[in-house]
C-alpha cells in the first residue's frame, strides 16, 4: 500500500469520529480516517503524536515514547470504526485478545501513525483484525485484534 501522507484526503474527522466510537480525550486515539474500502475490509487512520499527550508527562520523562499498549488501543479504535461502518453501528466491539503483537519502533512526539486494519472475520457476533502502525513508511507494530460486539444497551 502506498504511503499515506497528511495531504490524503479526510473520509472522516474528528467529529464524525466522536459519533462513531465511545472513546473522548484522553483516550480518543484516532485522528482521522484517510481510507476505507468495506468490499475489501480495509481501513486506514492517522494519529498526530504530540508532546501535549497526557502520557508523556509519566512514560520515560525526558525520552518520550507512545506507550506501545495506546499504539494497539489506535489500531484497536481504528478496526472499530471499520466494523461500525460495516453496519454494526448498534453494537460496540469489546476487545477479546491481542496475539502476535510486535512492537518494531518507537514512537515520538512528532511521528504521524498511519494506522492500518484489515477486517479478516467480522460477523454478528465479533471477529478479528489485522492491524499495522507505520511511520514514515517504517513498521512501528503490528498485532491481531479480536472483538466481540455487544449491544449498547448491555453495557
Amino acid at each position: 500500500m502506498a504511503l499515506q501522507t497528511s495531504s490524503q484526503p479526510v473520509i472522516l474527522d474528528v467529529k464524525q469520529i466522536s459519533k462513531i466510537l465511545p472513546h473522548r480525550y484522553p483516550f480518543l486515539l484516532v485522528d482521522k480516517i484517510i481510507y476505507l474500502n468495506l468490499e475489501e475490509n480495509v481501513i486506514i487512520g492517522q494519529k498526530n503524536v504530540t508532546i501535549n499527550e497526557q502520557f508523556f508527562q509519566g512514560h520515560f520523562p525526558g525520552v518520550p515514547i507512545m506507550p506501545g499498549v495506546l499504539v494497539l488501543e489506535a489500531l484497536a479504535q481504528t478496526g472499530g470504526i471499520l466494523v461500525h461502518q460495516k453496519g454494526h453501528n448498534q453494537k460496540i466491539a469489546l476487545l477479546l485478545y491481542v496475539n502476535n503483537a510486535k512492537f518494531r519502533k518507537p514512537v515520538v512526539p512528532g511521528d504521524v501513525l498511519t494506522l492500518h486494519a484489515c477486517g479478516m472475520h467480522i460477523s454478528q457476533k465479533g471477529g478479528r483484525v489485522l492491524v499495522k502502525a507505520m511511520v514514515n513508511e517504517q513498521l512501528a507494530v503490528e498485532a491481531e485484534i479480536g472483538f466481540a460486539l455487544v449491544d449498547k444497551e448491555q453495557l
